[in-house]
Formats: structure tokens, sequence, C-alpha cells
């Protein structure tokens, strides 16, 4: 995972242009890839879709010729969407289009202007003062046009029509850890899930934060039924410990799953209550749509010096923070796939679980006592409006307990589904 972000660090994306696309060609790598390209113009809910933004070159040069900033060394060092310019002025204008962070004066800021036609640099503070005053040589090579939003899925199919999606956002240029973990441990999630046979039908999305998301939810309002959990990925791989951020409804299924799963792995986590401000999971959970869709990240946005700037590099991200962030997607779905609510066939007083051999299966279990207590909790529970997470809950026993209990019992014939 870590040398695919280093792949795709040094593209330059944006909400649309070739820098998606080429972000989607190195992913299709990894797992195939359904790409879609929606014109410019198209209405999708209260947007619309933009003109598509691409860019060649960029630079500042002093009198000499020297570039002072150069977009060949740093696709961070173009305001996102700036509009084409050639130009030759002093500096005291140009300081009207240049962003710095004079906090930290080695860093050059991540900065947009989509919707409102605007050029400028981002630069360090300390570059901008070593420029002498003097006239200087802007230059940003860009197209603004009509043409396409990008973005792509792959769908792992399950045992049910029923979804399960899994967004993350690819429309930010060189920043490792906003971005590209999640897109990391997304593509890696994907090819784990295509080697299982998942209850689930999984819905990868691609996608340009914000109108990406908007637009998925457009064209796919009609099958929007079909989504029963969600998850978005973001800032995955820094050294943080896990944060979940709750669904708008905050006792959705996923909600649920997340917190039982992360307490009982015993990790430092954080949950944290839906807010309408974040990533996409705002998008997905707005109260039109209302899915049941959360978010996991590490640090959460914004809760990191690193983050949108040149600092939120490849070696921000660590190769064991994104193993662990994809270690719980894979134990969060594992028990999203086996949560099922069940009947009790022998619901008259305890079953006699001894002449039917289920006592005899745990004698060489170490844990035999809590395996024949989640038995016990399963059949007591099994009364079609308990799931396996609610016996788990209430019994305090592990989810695999419960689940392998259930399996047991229903192979006994005392349960069904």
């Amino acid at each position: 995972m870590h040398e695919l972000v280093r792949r795709m660090y040094p593209l330059c994306r944006s909400i649309t242009g070739d820098g998606v696309r080429a972000t989607l060609d190195i992913v299709g790598e990894y797992v195939p890839l359904t790409v879609h390209e929606v014109p410019t113009g198209t209405q999708v809910l209260d947007w619309t879709v933009p003109q598509e933004w691409n860019i060649r070159d960029a630079y500042i040069a002093d009198g000499t010729g020297r570039r002072v900033v150069d977009f060949a060394a740093s696709s961070l060092h173009v305001l996102g969407y700036s509009v084409p310019v050639s130009a030759t002025m002093p500096l005291s204008e140009l300081r009207g289009h240049l962003h710095t962070l004079p906090d930290h004066p080695s860093w050059v800021p991540y900065r947009t202007s989509y919707y409102k036609p605007e050029w400028g640099f981002c630069l360090a503070q300390e570059t901008l003062d070593a420029m002498p005053d003097g006239e200087y040589e802007v230059r940003v090579d860009s197209t603004l046009a009509d043409g396409h939003l990008t973005y792509a899925e792959h769908v792992v199919p399950g045992q049910v029509a029923d979804e399960v999606i899994v967004s993350c956002h690819v429309c930010h240029p060189s920043l490792a850890n906003d971005n590209l973990a999640g897109v990391a441990v997304a593509t890696y999630l994907a090819r784990a899930l295509t080697e299982q046979n998942p209850y689930y039908t999984y819905r990868f999305v691609f996608a340009p934060g914000t109108i990406g998301a908007i637009t998925w939810l457009a064209r796919n309002a009609e099958r929007i039924d079909q989504v029963k959990h969600g998850l978005v990925l973001a800032c995955a791989g820094d050294r943080g410990s896990l944060t979940y951020k709750q669904s708008r409804r905050g006792d959705a299924e996923i909600d649920r799953v997340l917190r039982h799963v992360l307490t009982a792995s015993e990790r430092p986590h954080e949950i944290r209550k839906f807010t309408p401000y974040g990533y996409d999971e705002r998008q997905y959970c707005s109260p039109g749509f209302d899915l049941g869709v959360g978010s996991l990240s590490r640090t959460p946005y914004a809760g990191y010096p690193e983050y949108h700037t040149s600092a939120d590099d490849p070696d921000f991200v660590s190769p064991e923070a994104m193993a662990d962030t994809l270690a719980v997607c894979r134990e969060a779905f594992a028990v999203l796939d086996r949560n099922r609510r069940y009947v009790n066939l022998s619901p008259y007083g305890e079953p006699q679980l001894g002449r039917r051999g289920l006592y005899d299966s745990l004698g060489g279990r170490s844990d035999a006592k809590q395996a024949q207590m989640a038995m016990l909790w399963v059949l007591s529970l099994a009364d079609g409006g308990h799931t396996l997470l609610d016996v788990a809950e209430r019994s305090g026993l592990p989810f695999d307990t419960v689940a392998a209990a259930a399996d047991a019992l229903r192979d006994a014939e005392l349960i069904k589904a």
C-alpha cells in the first residue's frame, strides 16, 4: 500500500481532469475498474458538473529566468483550478496571488478555487521571504474547458444484491494521508474481499470529493435502496490512533459494528458523533438519502499540523498504520457479513444440546465454557428481533464466538436465519 501511495503521489489531481484519470489508471492495475465520464453541464442534484481543468506547466521566474516557484517540483505549487495566465508583474502586485503558511515557513499549503475564476501560487514562506522586489514572469499553462468529471467503481459480487459502499476521494494533488492512503487502503480492501465469498455486494467508489459523491448519488438515486451500509475512508495512514465518525443516524448497523470491533480489539480509538462537515459521509447521509454511512480515519481532517500541506508526504504515512486501518476494515466487514437475525426452532424450554453432540464438539476447545455460554445466549435471543451483534453486546462475548455458536446451532437445526 505504501508503494502505491508513492506511485500516485506526484500526480496533479483535482475534481476533474487527466490527473484523476491517471490515478484511476494506476488503481486499475490492482483491481478492475468501471470508469464513468460525466459531461460538463450535467445537472447532479443541486449542483452542475463543472468545466474540466488540466494543467501542463506553471512557474514564477525572477529576472534571471530562474524558476523561484515551479509546478514541476510539486503539484501543490499551483492554486487548484487556476485559470491561464502569462504576464510580467512586480512582486507587490504578485503578492495578492501568493499563499503561504507563516507558522510553518518551510511548508507549502494546498489551496483551491474551484468555482471562482482565479489564479495563484502556493509556496513556502521562506521562499517568499527570499524573493526581492522586482519584476517576475508569471505563467500558468492550464485549460478550463467543457469536458467531463471522472469517477470509477469496483464491484465485488456478493451472495445478495444488497450493497455496502466504500468511498474514497481522488481529488487532492500531492497529499499522501489526506487522499492517497485512503485510496490505497480501499484498493487493497477490494482485493481482499475479491478473494472471499462475501454475503453483501461491495461497491467501491473512487470519486472526487463532494461533487464526485453528489454525482454518484444523482446517477444512482433509483437504486439507492440497495445500499444498506457504507464507509468513507480518509486520512488512513498517519501514525495517530483510529477515529470512527458515526453516520447521521448515529445507531446505524455500521456504527455499531465499528464501535464493537474497535472496542473488542482494545486498539486506542475515538468514536465521534456525526457532524455535517468533513468528507463525503455528509453527502451519503444527507436527509434525502439518509444512508448508514460512517467515516473511518486515523487522525481526523484538520487534526494534524501537516493537513493540507506539503508535509503530508509519503514519509508522513506509515505502512504499519495503513495495515492497521485495513485490518480494522476487514474485521468490521467480517462482522457485518455474519450479522444475522435468527429464530429459535425449539423455543419451549432449553433444547437438549448434549444429545445433539453440541457439547461434545467443544471438548477440545480452550474456550469451551465461553462457547457453551454463547450457544445459550444465541438460543435465548433468537426471537427474530435480535442480531448476533445484539447477542455479543448483551452477553459481553466476542462476536466470533457468538457467530460460531450460531453456525453450530444452525447446523443442528435448532435455529434458522
